[in-house]
């Protein structure tokens, strides 16, 4: 056959074609490595991105903030003699988060200013509270839970109160720190009866740990301040999230993938109950985020059951 100037054209088009084809193949085989690296930082971007988003569901960068005032509770539990200042200030320095100046103006001078939690005050609000609801006189306290397994002095949040200037049985329930009328109370008793947390299988009316005792007075007070049923409990939710980081991260991501509701969508009343706030309903969810693969690490923890 005859060759023709296409036909060599033609020829050398296609060994053109297939030496691009071969360096292109071995370049992509140079440069896997690298593209999968990138790949995979990119991947973990996004899912940092997702992580931190949602977080800032749980533990709002702005904080939450409840219509109550600190009023002059901070200076009554010093008078009282349930905060030792001293004891408290050093407990601050001692974790590397001395008192700000605010702080310290709550404790000893009260102040007008609208309480809200954030990640700032998280540790500060969970001992104020702690001692609040150590010594405010309650019913809850004297007729409840805590009464009926013998010494009311050997739970965690009474006898791990170490922040007083005596023993911290001496101010148990004993001063009225938090005023309240017995409709106010008896709201206090229904709602806390409703409100789990993830350390234990208790509810906030047997506020055998500090938590629970900080929660307490927390409801206490915004019940003295003619607060809703509603607004009691949305605050509770959130109070949680801020002191049990780690597991609501872990519910926020349950009902993400399960019922494809955003944190701030799940009604208080649902998260903060028994099949989901306690440890029995905590780890319910976390091994069905295991069953699924779905496993993911908050930015923060949350901390223990002491001082």
């Amino acid at each position: 056959m005859k060759r023709t100037k296409k036909t060599a054209k033609n020829l050398w088009l296609i060994v053109l074609s297939v030496s691009l084809g071969l360096n292109v193949l071995a370049l992509a085989y140079v440069l896997k490595p690298e593209l999968n690296k990138l790949a995979l930082k990119s991947k973990e971007a996004v899912a940092k991105k997702e992580t931190a988003n949602l977080f800032d569901e749980i533990n709002p960068q702005k904080g939450f903030e409840i219509n109550v005032r600190y009023g002059d509770l901070g200076p009554k539990m010093i008078e009282s003699g349930v905060i030792d200042l001293d004891k408290f200030k050093q407990t601050y320095e001692k974790s590397a988060q001395p008192l700000t100046k605010e702080q310290l103006e709550i404790l000893t001078k009260g102040s007008n200013k609208k309480i809200k939690i954030d990640r700032d005050n998280s540790y500060f609000l969970l001992n104020f509270f702690w001692a609040a609801g150590l010594g405010n006189k309650t019913k809850i306290l004297t007729e409840g839970e805590m009464t009926k397994y013998g010494d009311a002095g050997n739970f965690a949040s009474t006898g791990g109160w170490s922040l007083s200037k005596t023993q911290p049985m001496d101010y148990y329930a004993k001063s009225d720190l938090i005023p309240m009328t017995s409709e106010q109370e008896n709201l206090v008793e229904k709602i806390a009866s409703n409100i789990y947390r993830p350390c234990c299988n208790n509810s906030t009316a047997f506020p055998d740990c500090n938590h629970g005792m900080a929660l307490l007075a927390v409801l206490q007070l915004m019940a003295g301040n003619n607060a809703t049923e509603n607004q009691m409990f949305e605050a509770a939710k959130y109070y949680n999230a801020f002191w049990f980081p780690s597991n609501y991260y872990d519910l926020a991501l349950y009902f993400k993938n399960k019922e494809g509701k955003k944190f701030s969508d799940v009604p208080a009343q649902i998260i903060l109950g028994k099949d989901y706030s306690s440890a029995s309903g905590w780890s319910t969810v976390k091994k069905w985020l295991a069953d699924k693969g779905i496993i993911e690490q908050p930015p923060k923890q949350g901390g223990g059951c002491g001082v």
